[in-house]
């Protein structure tokens, strides 16, 4: 593997608008391609990519938009439901955004005639993260700046509310701990939530601030990751309540942390966007120095394939792929 390698865009989609947002769907639609869906400043398109990573038939990479649905409003975040499935007769994609408006908005469509979307009120400032019950989907979670944490049914009903002490940040649910929840918040704490008990279990410290990302491994159920300050910090939280591992990486502040789907010692990690152009790292726990250095002019949100060490990031009308090494 060699170290220190910049390496420039692997592939690009050209888009019609600004993409704030891009989210591969982390889980098993049914069909051999990869759904993704990306945000601009008023709609959200959902489409299909299949790279020559995972078929040798295909040349680079095939992207397909399936639909285009009008959100109206600037979307900020986006999370697919486990219930999307592309092998179904007829088709289901269900995902769930945050707006700068405040609101939760689900969608669900079979490609066709059906869609149909639902709002969901109840924050009072901004959305930061959300999420759905990794299992069943039949739940959200969302994180805002109201210091509250909120767990909705699809028809939009609150089910639990958690007061934090800071603005929320990332919310995580695994798969395997489908009775917890994992809340990040801004000042440094990071807390994981039982959802039967409604109760807080387990508290980890940055010891710096503001924190701005976190996020849970899906390999390993006890390792956690965030960005704080311009530092990267990995948690085993079997361990202590401190990161056993933390690392400077980006220059002005970071803003983004992701674990890779397929290894649990691979991570990404995005600065701010500078004047020109947004930095993405992508880490080996194995490694002293970053596997690899992207930059991407004033990128936006950070997403992992499914089953590939392939990374996206919006931009300005493009979204931009990395692939690297296992």
């Amino acid at each position: 593997m060699k170290q220190d390698s910049t390496r420039n865009i692997t592939y690009t989609v050209d888009c019609e608008d600004y993409v704030h947002v891009v989210k591969f769907n982390p889980f098993d639609s049914g069909d051999a391609c990869s759904l993704i869906a990306y945000g601009g400043n008023n709609y959200v398109v959902v489409g299909t990519c299949r790279f020559q990573e995972e078929d040798a038939e295909v040349e680079g990479m095939q992207y397909k938009t399936l639909r285009t649905f009008h959100h109206g409003i600037r979307v900020d975040a986006i999370a697919w439901s486990p219930e999307t499935r592309l092998d179904a007769i007829p088709p289901q994609i269900r995902f769930c955004t945050a707006a700068s408006d405040r609101k939760l908005r689900l969608f669900t469509s079979d490609l066709q005639d059906k869609n149909e979307f639902k709002t969901f009120d109840g924050h009072s400032d901004y959305i930061n993260d959300l999420v759905f019950a990794p299992n069943e989907g039949q739940e959200v979670a969302s994180v805002s700046d109201d210091h509250t944490c909120r767990v909705w049914d699809l028809e939009g009903n609150e089910k639990a509310h958690f007061v934090l002490r800071s603005p929320g940040m990332s919310v995580c649910w695994h798969p395997e701990e489908a009775f917890k929840l994992m809340v990040a918040e801004k000042n440094g704490t990071i807390r994981f939530y039982d959802l039967i008990t409604q109760q807080a279990i387990l508290s980890l410290e940055c010891e710096q601030t503001p924190l701005m990302s976190a996020d849970w491994c899906l390999k390993n159920t006890l390792k956690i990751g965030a960005v704080a300050g311009s530092d990267w910090l990995i948690w085993d939280i079997t361990a202590s309540s401190y990161p056993q591992d933390k690392r400077p990486v980006h220059v002005d502040r970071a803003r983004l942390f992701r674990w890779s789907r397929v290894n649990e010692n691979l991570f990404a990690t995005t600065g701010y966007p500078g004047k020109t152009t947004t930095q993405l790292l992508v880490h080996h726990l194995g490694h002293p120095q970053p596997i690899l250095t992207g930059t991407a002019a004033v990128g936006s949100g950070l997403t992992w394939h499914r089953t590939l060490p392939l990374c996206a990031v919006g931009g300005d009308h493009k979204i931009f792929f990395w692939v690297t090494e296992m």
